[in-house]
């Protein structure tokens, strides 16, 4: 390998090379079937991946915002309702609520997990709060078997946000399943990735289904006959015909990143650096998040090496500008503000070569070697 060469955050191409050849002839066949906007691809997705996660109903539609948008609306959320969702997380995760007028609650996170800290979500209940969305933060579950008892006692619907850990578990049980609807994402950079946009919603429920089905299709019950406010967030059938095919691989490519996370573990754990930890269940490791409060001098030092990382997420929700005025009042998130401000995400992708890996642990070696 060239030492120069850059080491990639993320390398699709790698995924696209193990499909390449079975896809094709199939994309051939959805132009000649003019097959774009659901379709038969999406409906055989639709039942590959429910089956696959262990869901009664998988709704496919063209976005994780989407699919956390209609989750809102199925789930009967209206306007002035609150909801309790972590400080930490990408901003997605609350545009649902707010296109619906309902109200972000924002709650501190487990330090050692960055997801919903239920304690902290306590003390911040009241007779408005309706619902609770955890976020299965970076590939790890939040605490569903707690999550679940504490919505229980409270009254409150849960509505999973899977958009970074499709295929995790937790009590046996796949994320998105446990609560009352699941949401997840395929931006082409996750675990299961489109082609572009895409996302689903999964229920046990089925008037949930039936309504979410409506809800992605104009509001329609049958066609040209709209019976409710809907929205045309239907998912493309090369989407759908896309993700069919690496939905087989999904399992294997989990596994590599699981490889990569270990010997990130093994190599790095004589650092000043905190490492991810599993403790409410397994992890897919959408995202390997490194935490240190010299993060930005890491970042800035692997930057120069040719090393590519990310940041997720900078800036939390209660600081976002858009989210100020509701967040006013709202206050004391440090460990949410601790996570946006020392967490760095390093290089992880399945198909990541051992040298590509060896090149970041170097570096990082070197980084707090030089101290």
């Amino acid at each position: 390998m060239n030492a120069h060469a850059t080491v990639p955050f993320v390398d699709l191409s790698i995924q696209w090379n193990q499909i390449r050849a079975d896809v094709m002839p199939d994309v051939e066949r959805l132009f000649e079937a003019n097959a774009f906007c659901l379709g038969p691809w999406a409906t055989e997705f639709e039942k590959s991946i429910a089956d696959y996660l262990g869901a009664r109903h998988a709704v496919a539609v063209s976005s994780g915002s989407a699919a956390l948008h209609l989750a809102v609306i199925a789930a009967g959320i209206r306007r002035g309702d609150k909801v309790l969702v972590p400080a930490h997380t990408f901003i997605g995760t609350v545009w649902g609520l707010l296109y619906e007028g309902a109200i972000p609650i924002f709650c501190d996170v487990e330090a050692a997990t960055g997801t919903i800290d239920l304690a902290d979500a306590e003390r911040r209940l009241d007779d408005s709060v309706k619902a609770i969305i955890p976020v299965h933060l970076y590939g790890q579950p939040a605490d569903m078997t707690a999550t679940m008892a504490f919505a229980r006692r409270h009254n409150l619907t849960v509505i999973e946000d899977v958009a970074q850990a499709i295929g995790a578990r937790h009590g046996g049980r796949s994320l998105g399943t446990i609560g009352d609807l699941g949401c997840f994402s395929f931006y082409p950079g996750k675990n299961l990735g489109g082609a572009g946009e895409g996302g689903l919603i999964v229920t046990n429920d089925d008037e949930h289904a039936k309504a979410l089905r409506a809800l992605r299709d104009h509001g329609q019950s049958q066609r040209y006959l709209h019976e409710r406010i809907g929205y045309n967030y239907r998912m493309d059938g090369l989407q759908a015909l896309v993700l069919g095919h690496k939905l087989g691989h999904l399992d294997a490519w989990t596994d590599q990143r699981r490889a990569i996370a270990a010997r990130y573990k093994d190599t790095l754990a004589a650092t000043p650096l905190l490492l991810p930890e599993i403790v409410h269940g397994d992890h897919v490791y959408h995202l390997y998040v490194v935490r240190t409060e010299r993060r930005d001098a890491l970042k800035a030092y692997l930057d120069g090496h040719g090393i590519q990382t990310g940041l997720h997420y900078p800036i939390p929700l209660h600081r976002q500008p858009c989210l100020l005025e509701i967040a006013a009042g709202q206050s004391n998130f440090p460990v949410a503000e601790e996570f946006a401000s020392q967490g760095l995400s390093l290089p992880m992708f399945a198909g990541m070569r051992v040298d590509q890996q060896q090149r970041v642990i170097d570096a990082v070696l070197a980084f707090f070697d030089g101290e």
